[in-house]
């Protein structure tokens, strides 16, 4: 055991004090290996501290009703577009692969999600929408980050590895990491892919309770990807990233088909304005969508939930007819390591937790696991982008929706953010590329082109120009490299 009886007197009255006597309720009827279990299942917590953050969060959630009274536009000097100028876009491009030439750029991935409401039972990076390549999110992404490699070192000369750090949960990590050892790593190099992860912290009951999952065991969620912070202090990641020069840190979630990592343009805009912190926005589909959006609250950069937004508000417009609340956040975001050192160092603390409330299995009183029909309890959860408020130089950067933002939240058969409307994003994304690169298609059908070959529709003319193309397409780097003039269409390799 690694408790004795003067340790159980102390923590029953250390959960007196707290008003969580109830987490023993089961005790004499556990076996000595699950008292060894829920001992230190409770002692991981910290009481004290993750009640304040309850009662915290509560008060929180009670006082933001006004909160729509102190919102303000983002000031235009916050705020850059990739339509303004393709002579700007190119600067910021070569001043990002000169960042990642030099090995200072690190990407920092969001992947704690199960697949679960797409019905699967693994991490939803390693979802397939159905591409022709077979290719899941995991592997787009590893083969974007080689291009940019390739990319960098085309420019100049060389270049270093990108660091990729991927935060996993409890639920994911080793199946996540098994993924990658099984698939070789996707080309990349195993030292330079750093797994850790999330916290799963306990649910809370609507009375300020914590909830059990079983009658030796909390009830635990992830707390949030903002819980992201915690994790890189406390695991190493941001020594680590500080010990290999990394200066710019490119932050993303996994479950975007279209996402660019890393984003030399992107990385190139913050690093040219200086700025310690930016995210990506895209322009609302209509003043209601739901997304949150990016805004001022008092004097702070804020992302503000569109059910925190009246109806009114969000229709309000500026003199040109412009929505003044436009900004649609993306989870895409650029941190300097200068910036997450000090949100680690200095200000984690002073970050409060949100409010979820769920539909939390527990058990009752005689000990029986119930799944609730009704609300029952408390997630706290951290978003990533409540380090806003700390900037000292924030852009935002607009970009094209159609081009950077199609994310996999729904079933197959959902009429949004599905594996269909992925696949059909990715394809017509694809498609665009080899129209403006000279290339024609005959019919309709899916078309895609593999990373390795193509990350932004660069590249391509030389293969597409006065050319004519049936679909389904399937343009993909041979082992021996594309330049042989060969595309393997539906799995076939046949002249152009």
């Amino acid at each position: 055991m690694t408790f004795n009886d003067e340790d159980i007197t102390l923590l029953k009255s250390s959960l007196v004090a707290h008003g969580q006597e109830h987490l023993l309720a089961h005790w004499d009827e556990l076996s000595s290996e699950q008292k060894d279990d829920l001992y230190r299942d409770i002692q991981s917590v910290d009481l004290e501290n993750h009640l304040k953050s309850f009662k915290k969060c509560m008060q929180k959630e009670l006082s933001a009703p006004g909160k729509e009274d102190k919102l303000q536009p983002l000031p235009l000097d916050a705020c850059e577009s990739v339509f303004i100028s393709n002579k700007i876009n190119e600067r910021w491009t070569n001043i990002g692969l000169k960042e990642i030439s030099e090995g200072k750029v690190a990407l920092l991935l969001m992947a704690g999600g199960q697949g679960t409401r797409l019905g699967v039972p693994y991490p939803k990076g390693m979802y397939n929408v159905g591409l022709q390549s077979g290719k899941c999110l995991y592997q787009i992404q590893a083969e974007r980050v080689r291009k940019q490699e390739q990319l960098a070192a085309d420019m100049y000369g060389s270049s270093k590895s990108i660091r990729w750090y991927i935060m996993t949960s409890e639920h994911t990590k080793k199946a996540t990491v098994d993924y990658f050892k099984s698939n070789g790593w996707f080309g990349l190099s195993e030292e330079n892919i750093i797994f850790f992860e999330q916290e799963m912290i306990p649910c809370i009951s609507l009375e300020g309770k914590i909830l059990m999952d079983s009658k030796s065991s909390i009830a635990r969620a992830p707390g949030g990807n903002g819980d992201l912070y915690r994790a890189i202090g406390n695991e190493g990641v941001l020594q680590d990233m500080l010990k290999k020069g990394i200066r710019s840190v490119h932050c993303y979630c996994v479950d975007n088909i279209l996402v660019k990592v890393p984003d030399p343009l992107f990385i190139g805009c913050c690093l040219d304005r200086q700025s310690d912190c930016g995210a990506k926005v895209v322009s609302k589909a209509y003043p209601t969508e739901a997304v949150g959006v990016i805004c001022e609250c008092n004097g702070n950069w804020k992302v503000v939930e569109y059910s925190e937004i009246s109806s009114e508000t969000a229709h309000m417009t500026d003199s040109e007819g412009k929505l003044l609340f436009s900004q649609g956040n993306i989870c895409n975001h650029y941190f300097t390591t200068s910036f997450l050192t000090k949100v680690i160092e200095e200000k984690e603390s002073e970050l409060i937790h949100h409010v979820a409330r769920k539909k939390i299995p527990t058990i009752d009183s005689s000990g029986q696991r119930i799944v609730p029909d009704k609300i029952n309890g408390i997630k706290m959860e951290k978003f990533v982008f409540d380090v806003f408020q700390f900037s000292e130089k924030f852009t935002v950067l607009e970009v094209a929706r159609n081009e950077e933002f199609s994310p996999l939240k729904n079933p197959p058969g959902a009429a949004k953010c599905s594996p269909e409307t992925c696949l059909e994003d990715l394809s017509n994304q694809h498609k665009r590329w080899i129209i403006r690169a000279g290339g024609t298609f005959k019919n309709e059908g899916l078309c895609e082109i593999s990373p390795l070959l193509s990350s932004n529709g660069e590249n391509l003319e030389d293969l597409v120009r006065d050319k004519f193309f049936s679909l389904p397409l399937h343009m993909e780097v041979s082992k021996n490299g594309y330049h042989n003039g060969h595309i393997t269409t539906n799995g076939l390799h046949s002249k152009l």
